[in-house]
């Protein structure tokens, strides 16, 4: 227990053998991007979109003023390269180390996506496929509670490594237009060819449209807050998005040879991200449940970031008993967590049973934080339940594939006929006639 100012906290527990497995299933559910839930926020964001694409810079101005930087002006929109090289130059050379590290790690792994064309035969027909990078992107990296240079580099990477030309960053500036020099210097060391202090729906809306300022681009990527998020899942078709990140989530699948400190803090630091933030323990241990408990009291009460931490753990956060560890992986596979820890002795056994996770840890060793910074892997990954259909950020959400198909006058007599058919079964005669004059010829 941690009291605080008389109201003591504690993190919920639930035993499906106890508690009946329903019961779990109903406390383990969580907000989902519903469109009816989501009403409300639209209706502003609709709103804010239509300002920006008929005012372009004069929204953008309008709206940062009032959302807390009161001397915002168009002219200080864009940083310029001064402010960008004075940002370089006062990191630490230890943090540069650090994030040059980090872009090598996400090069590495992220160079074994690259898919590659290819061309078959048949007939003296060819088909195939092509593979092309996209031109222009836009990375949204949020701001609030935190700043974060790895989101810059965790969608900048993937994006450079497809072969992205240009790449333009917006981030919220502070009430004073400045943005953190740390998400400044991993611009420079990524090579991001512009940045704008702007955040929010609006600056989505400024990449989507593009305005006297902001380049219009042709694809968004990054997480961000409510806001930006709805404004990205309104503007899909006006521009192509990655997908529709929610809060932060961590499931932990742990046996009785977990360290109770090490789970303690997994969930700890997930719960850092924000107050919606979900960590969820699975473990057929009781012992191990409740000797975390105590350490997760233990770590809060002495947490610089309490404030934050309690709220997350009270509201979405969650210890589950479980008859077994396939109960425990059953249940973590209806979640489709972003992340799944399996601190268990052989991680490996329980690998094949996981069938949806945004991303999988194994080992005790392996820290959801390595995947965070520099493990390889963007952290961008799907929330909600979204695993269940839809992967973190890769090379090839920065690519675009066009099919290859040139049909021989050899082929063109063989499956004439056949499309023939298929035309007029579904009254198309154009098309029936368009195929009877290659068969003609």
């Amino acid at each position: 227990m941690v009291r605080r100012r008389g109201v003591e906290f504690a993190m919920k527990v639930l035993s499906t053998r106890r508690d009946g497995l329903e019961k779990v299933r109903k406390s383990l559910k969580r907000a989902t991007f519903d469109p009816f839930e989501m009403s409300e926020f639209e209706t502003k964001v609709r709103e804010i979109i239509l300002s920006v694409r008929q005012k372009g810079d004069e929204a953008l101005v309008e709206i940062e003023r009032q959302v807390g930087w009161k001397d915002c002006s168009a002219d200080r929109l864009k940083v310029s390269q001064r402010e960008m090289d004075a940002a370089y130059a006062s990191v630490s050379p230890q943090l540069l180390e650090t994030l040059c590290l980090a872009k090598e790690r996400l090069e590495r792994f992220h160079q074994n996506q690259l898919p590659k064309s290819w061309f078959i035969q048949e007939n003296g027909s060819i088909l195939g496929e092509i593979f092309r990078p996209i031109e222009r992107v836009g990375i949204y990296t949020p701001g609030g509670l935190a700043f974060y240079p790895s989101t810059v580099l965790h969608v900048a990477v993937p994006a450079k490594v497809a072969g992205v030309k240009e790449l333009y960053l917006v981030t919220p500036p502070d009430k004073n237009g400045n943005v953190n020099p740390l998400v400044l210097a991993a611009a420079q060391i990524v090579g991001v060819s512009a940045v704008f202090r702007v955040g929010g729906a609006h600056a989505i809306a400024a990449l989507a449209f593009g305005t006297q300022t902001v380049p219009k681009v042709d694809k968004i990527a990054g997480p961000g807050g409510i806001y930006p998020m709805v404004a990205k899942k309104l503007l899909y078709g006006v521009v192509g998005i990655d997908l529709l990140p929610g809060p932060s989530e961590v499931a932990v699948i742990a046996d009785e040879t977990a360290p109770p400190d090490w789970v303690a803090m997994e969930l700890l630091a997930q719960a850092e991200h924000g107050f919606d933030s979900v960590s969820v323990l699975f473990t057929p241990s009781k012992r191990l449940l409740q000797e975390t408990a105590k350490r997760i009291s233990h770590q809060l009460s002495k947490s610089p970031r309490r404030r934050y931490l309690e709220p997350a753990l009270r509201e979405k956060g969650l210890l589950v008993f479980t008859r077994d560890m396939d109960e425990a992986v059953m249940l973590a596979n209806e979640g489709a967590y972003e992340h799944v820890a399996l601190m268990v002795a052989e991680p490996i056994k329980l690998l094949g049973k996981l069938k949806h996770a945004g991303a999988i840890f194994l080992g005790m060793r392996t820290t959801v934080a390595f995947g965070d910074y520099l493990a390889g892997p963007s952290h961008v990954l799907p929330t909600a339940g979204t695993a269940r259909f839809s992967s973190g950020l890769s090379v090839l959400d920065f690519m675009v594939r066009s099919s290859i198909v040139a049909i021989s006058k050899e082929q063109a007599k063989i499956l004439a006929e056949a499309a023939i058919t298929f035309a007029e079964a579904e009254g198309l005669p154009a098309h029936a006639a368009a195929l009877k004059l290659r068969l003609k010829s």
